[in-house]
């Protein structure tokens, strides 16, 4: 039995180590760009950072606006400074000119006043200023440079998944006929395309809901600095999560090609997917319901079009199997039937 499986040991060696090659080679480029592959990768984080900032400061700005409108009533000081200020300018036209100007500089000294209490109720009217400075920061003496490396890597990992793809079906298509064959093309291209789908959906349509949600709340309290390392492992797991996830209707059709699976099989095993799939965006997304629904809606929706792309491709035959069975079987009976009155006859 070894001996058996040893030539597709061999094979699948030869395979990983060309995808493993092929990424390598593809990390190594990309490692020249790590500067804007970064770049591209915060943009999301710094784009919902400057979001929450505007939000927290027109929120400030409105409360601010109320607080004064409320506070339009004069507190007992600056009615005394106001009082003051009059009785000494009073005081400084009727006296003799000798004191005059004494008492003007005295009323002036009381305007002085009655402006700086006015401020000072107008600032503590106002609430304490939330000063938002959200930064992404690293921690480690080598964060940056580790930085590089992941986003490198996951670069080449994007870069290289066409030619993954083909290994990977170069490691299939032994067990295939000659007309099987022929769909390495729509494999790799179709199978890439939906990978890069997925990416591009995560990156344009998730993270900035999914980073403005989870930074905003509580931001009123917090100032966030974003560790740069934490982020990028969890911006890269989404993008992948998602990548792979969109891969679903290329697996089903070729799952279906092979005879593996029905349309039947699919719909059978809906209410078990169902769970799966919340279960897994519950896993790969930030941990809040909008995220996980961005994640969990599009793969639902993906599951309903692999029905019918399978339903295409290797439908359900089970019925007309049992219509065949019985038009045999209906055959047989009246065969059956007619033999004894040919054996009757001389």
């Amino acid at each position: 039995m070894f001996d058996d499986l040893r030539p597709h040991l061999a094979e699948l060696r030869k395979r990983l180590g060309l995808s493993v090659l092929s990424v390598f080679v593809a990390f190594i480029i990309a490692f020249t760009f790590h500067n804007a592959i970064l770049t591209w990768i915060t943009a999301p984080l710094n784009n919902a950072l400057t979001q929450v900032g505007r939000i927290i400061e027109s929120q400030e700005k409105a409360t601010w606006t109320m607080k004064q409108e409320e506070n339009t009533s004069k507190t007992p000081a600056v009615k005394a400074a106001e009082k003051l200020q009059k009785n000494l300018y009073e005081a400084a036209k009727a006296a003799d000119p000798k004191l005059a100007p004494l008492l003007k500089n005295a009323a002036d000294a009381a305007r002085i006043l009655d402006d700086t209490i006015k401020k000072r109720d107008h600032n503590s009217a106002r609430p304490n200023q939330h000063n938002f400075e959200g930064k992404i920061t690293t921690h480690q003496v080598g964060g940056a440079f580790f930085v590089a490396l992941k986003v490198s890597f996951f670069a080449g990992l994007l870069g290289a998944m066409p030619f993954i793809l083909y290994q990977l079906w170069l490691f299939v298509a032994p067990g295939l006929y000659s007309n099987e064959k022929k769909m390495v093309i729509p494999f790799v291209v179709g199978g890439s395309l939906m990978f890069f789908i997925g990416v591009v959906f995560a990156y344009y349509v998730v993270t900035p809901f999914g980073f403005q949600f989870l930074i905003t709340f509580g931001s009123f309290l917090y100032t966030p600095f974003i560790n740069i390392e934490d982020y990028v492992g969890f911006f890269t797991k989404i993008m992948l999560g998602f990548g792979i996830a969109f891969e679903l209707p290329v697996f089903a059709y070729f799952l279906a090609l092979l005879g593996l699976v029905t349309d039947r099989t699919l719909i059978d095993f809906f209410k078990y997917a169902i769970v799966i799939i919340f279960v897994l965006a519950a896993i790969l997304t930030p941990p809040d319901i909008l995220t996980q629904l961005l994640m969990a809606a599009p793969l639902v929706l993906l599951y309903v079009l692999s029905i019918f792309i399978v339903r295409m491709v290797n439908p359900e035959k089970k019925d007309d199997e049992e219509e065949e069975n019985d038009a045999e079987a209906h055959e047989n009976e009246s065969t059956q039937n007619a033999l004894p009155d040919e054996l009757d006859k001389p």
